[in-house]
């Protein structure tokens, strides 16, 4: 990570890696914050700004300007409130991070479609070069407290997440369970309704999805394996998608025999994580459903090396750990867990075939101290509800189990068709507004989602 200060009442400055530094003297009763170039591809980079609240008493808001030259232009912003007036950005905290208490910090980040650094900035008012400190009297507003704001984006809520015991944590330490939708294999969708922004948002606000998978289909034709730039993109749109909308993201290896393809598989994740790692929405899934093959020989060894590899970019996002027999014998896992921090283990069913027997291993892997995460289920038989049937008095004892226990879940699936959990019917736009196209289980998972 290339860094460089500049130090004003709340200064950023902008450097390219390879740039000169510029550093300015630090008033007694400034704040400052710090430009970091995270990543670099040439004709575009990813910056991040800290803001550090180095004055004797609270803040309870911050606005970060600059223009950029006309051949640059920041193409998406992550952890605060952007708007552009031509050249001008200006970047307002956003509910969660305004109020920093002395000595406090928060961070945001963005990306840039060009090489051009950013000119003429300002914050709160003052140059960026250094300036007087505005003379707003110190606020008395106490500092925020746990539980997290109710308001905002489920990632404006929560930040990043992280393990807690066999439950999931926020950034406040408050319990979290994200609840969302699954996409169908992205190679065999019947229209791009996971990669539509607008759908996405719409399900955000109308069905308060928190986080939506992108399982990318890796070894059917025309799958990840076969045409790697197609899935490659569609998984990206997706991530994008997510950070714009405020909500996580899974990135799931959708497969059935992974171990077979290892180092595409490493190569994938590394890649992926060394550009999308900094990123508080990112959840990573390495293997969605393995067979019933060994855990100890063949699956926890295939995890270790996708981990160390995701961990060499991202010390820090959960990784959901799919288990022996299509993600069902998270028991036998407990007996011999991967070492790592963040870490998850993958629970599926689907209502019309598994019942209280699968919940019993479920219990088990949580006595010896796994945190699950049901990224796919459905309220039909194993096969996605061929026969239209719907379990619902069985999946709510699921959605029970699972609220009780604090796991997250993503529904299957976000597609048209005539299976049970296929969740529009004929006809959905792929934009959203799907209050009168819900189908088969649909109804079911949207009230619980609620």
């Amino acid at each position: 990570m290339r860094t460089l200060r500049l130090v004003t009442t709340l200064a950023v400055a902008g450097l390219l890696a390879g740039g000169a530094a510029l550093v300015a003297a630090t008033p007694a009763s400034a704040a400052t914050a710090v430009f970091s170039v995270t990543n670099n591809w040439g004709n575009g980079y990813q910056g991040q700004v800290t803001v550090t609240n180095n004055t004797s008493t609270q803040i309870t808001g911050w606005r970060v300007e600059f223009d950029l030259p006309s051949s640059s232009s920041v193409s998406q912003s992550w952890n605060a409130q952007q708007t552009t007036s031509g050249s001008r950005y200006t970047f307002t905290n956003v509910s969660w991070n305004g109020t920093l208490a002395a000595g406090a910090s928060t961070s945001f980040g963005f990306l840039v479609n060009g090489t051009g650094t950013p000119l003429n900035c300002t914050v709160n008012g003052a140059s960026c070069a250094g300036g007087t400190p505005p003379t707003t009297p110190p606020s008395t507003t106490p500092p925020p407290t746990t539980p997290p704001p109710t308001t905002g984006t489920p990632v404006e809520r929560h930040g990043q997440l992280r393990v807690c015991g066999t439950t999931m944590c926020d950034r406040s330490g408050a319990r979290v369970q994200l609840r969302g939708i699954s996409s169908m294999w992205l190679n065999w969708e019947t229209a791009p309704y996971a990669e539509n922004l607008s759908a996405l948002r719409w399900m955000r606000d109308n069905w308060n999805l928190q986080v939506i998978r992108a399982a990318m289909g890796v070894e059917p034709a025309g799958a990840y394996l076969s045409d790697p730039n197609k899935a490659r993109t569609q998984v990206e749109t997706i991530i994008n998608n997510a950070v714009t909308a405020g909500v996580y993201v899974i990135v799931d290896w959708h497969a059935h025999e992974a171990q077979n393809n290892q180092s595409q598989a490493v190569a994938f994740f590394g890649d992926l994580a060394r550009r999308y790692g900094h990123l508080p929405n990112v959840i990573w899934e390495p293997y969605n459903e393995p067979l019933q093959v060994s855990w100890t020989t063949v699956i926890k060894p295939y995890h270790q090396a996708v981990v160390s590899a995701i961990r060499a970019a991202d010390p820090d996002n959960i990784v959901v750990l799919g288990t022996p027999t299509w993600s069902q014998d998270v028991d036998v896992a407990a007996a011999s867990p991967v070492s790592g921090t963040n870490l998850m283990y993958t629970l599926h069913f689907y209502s019309c075939t598994h019942g209280s027997a699968l919940r019993a291993k479920g219990d088990a892997a949580i006595r010896a101290g796994l945190a699950l995460f049901v990224t796919e289920w459905g309220a039909s038989n194993a096969d996605g509800g061929l026969d239209g049937r719907s379990c619902l008095p069985e999946a709510q004892s699921w959605i029970d189990w699972m609220k009780a226990n604090g796991i997250s879940w993503t529904a299957w699936k976000l597609d048209v068709g005539t299976d049970t959990t296929n969740l529009l019917s004929p006809g959905a736009p792929v934009t959203g507004g799907w209050n009168n196209y819900l189908h088969g289980h649909a109804p079911f998972v949207v009230a619980n989602m609620r």
